[in-house]
């Protein structure tokens, strides 16, 4: 019997997100004990600044993963993408959003990679404390400013415009008491015919945003509820509780990661820990520890979905809006209704469609 067309996409998905993990594992264990870190170390250290070497290395080993990594990123994200029509991306325009997320992600990355560089090179076997410290602190900062500095990099916001949808989002906010400025849609039609809405931001900048999408191909009731999911995020402070366990995972994972680093290079005859040719055991550590740590994370987060559309259901009473919403959501993502358990246990960090019908189903209003 022929497979459903989400079917065969989420197949698809899945099987690059496997590639994607094995292919960075291997790359990593390539690059620590193969002695290609040795040549990248000698390349990059042509200068009497430490700092100037370490990014010169980092920049041949981030040369080195795209070589790998960029047919698979290119096949997943546009012509699959293409293949089963999502994606409104021209080539160039699928081009110029990677440069932006390139451009980004290195004004970002470079001033945090230098921060950890200095405190591994200045503090010794210590250095993890002082880092971990560092990444939450940064990562409060980036919740703070990423709606208001960084996704506007890629999307246009506006403020949700007077009619039947902001009266009813006006009312699930009233009837929760949350107390929220910003109620934004953004062009996501630019990129995919996907829809999505989510809670960002801490603080001041706290608001919800909903793809116009969404908006362009929901009913007011249907938005409603997926509004009072979102608002249900809130009331039950999810936000600064993936603070908080993030940042119970940073020290821990910090720390393992930094004892068997300093084992494993000692083993290999290199004394500083601050040695280049030593960094990519590190990184191959961090990455095994994040690999471990997706199933947990991943029931955290779907657990944290439950409850959020727990909320929605019982705020609204509107069961039905609800399954409409979730059939619709899945029919516009091509999202696996059903997925095999196991997958869906290690990767997804939303529980499927036909588990959060039947939760719905089972909720008291």
């Amino acid at each position: 019997m022929e497979q459903a067309k989400e079917k065969i996409y989420n197949k698809i998905k899945i099987r690059l997100t496997v590639i994607d993990i094995v292919l960075d594992l291997v790359l990593l264990v390539v690059l620590a004990f193969s002695g290609l870190a040795n040549l990248f170390a000698g390349w990059a250290g042509i200068t009497a600044n430490d700092y100037l070497n370490f990014l010169l290395f980092a920049l041949y080993a981030g040369i080195f993963f795209s070589a790998f990594g960029f047919p698979f990123d290119f096949y997943g994200s546009f012509i699959v993408e293409h293949r089963f029509g999502l994606s409104n991306q021209s080539f160039f325009r699928w081009i110029w959003e990677k440069l932006k997320s390139l451009l980004v992600s290195t004004a970002i990355g470079v001033p945090v990679a230098l921060v950890f560089y200095y405190f591994l090179k200045s503090t010794g076997i210590n250095w993890w404390l002082y880092f971990s410290i560092f990444i939450v602190f940064i990562s409060v900062i980036l919740a703070r400013l990423a709606p208001v500095l960084i996704f506007p990099l890629f999307y246009k916001f506006k403020e949700i415009e007077d009619g039947e949808v902001k009266e009813r989002i006006e009312k699930v906010l009233s009837d929760a008491g949350v107390s929220i400025k910003g109620i934004f849609s953004f062009n996501m039609s630019k990129d995919t015919k996907k829809a999505n809405a989510g809670f960002t931001g801490l603080g001041k900048t706290k608001r919800i945003i909903l793809s116009d999408t969404l908006l362009q191909d929901f009913t007011p009731s249907e938005i409603a509820v997926v509004f009072a999911h979102e608002a249900g995020h809130y009331i039950h402070k999810h936000i600064i509780k993936n603070l908080v366990f993030s940042t119970v995972i940073i020290f821990t994972t910090l720390f393992v990661c930094g004892k068997l680093h300093a084992l494993t290079i000692e083993s290999m005859g290199i004394s500083d820990l601050h040695a280049l040719q030593a960094l990519p055991v590190l990184m191959l550590y961090l990455s095994i520890s994040g690999l471990l740590m997706m199933p947990l994370t991943n029931f955290i987060s779907r657990k944290y979905e439950f409850q959020a559309d727990e909320y929605a259901v019982r705020k609204t009473s509107d069961k039905e809006s609800f399954v409409s919403a979730m059939n619709k959501l899945a029919e516009m993502n091509l999202a696996d209704k059903e997925p095999h358990p196991a997958v869906e246990f290690l990767l997804y960090s939303h529980p499927s469609i036909k588990r959060r019908i039947e939760f719905a189903a089972n909720i008291t209003v």
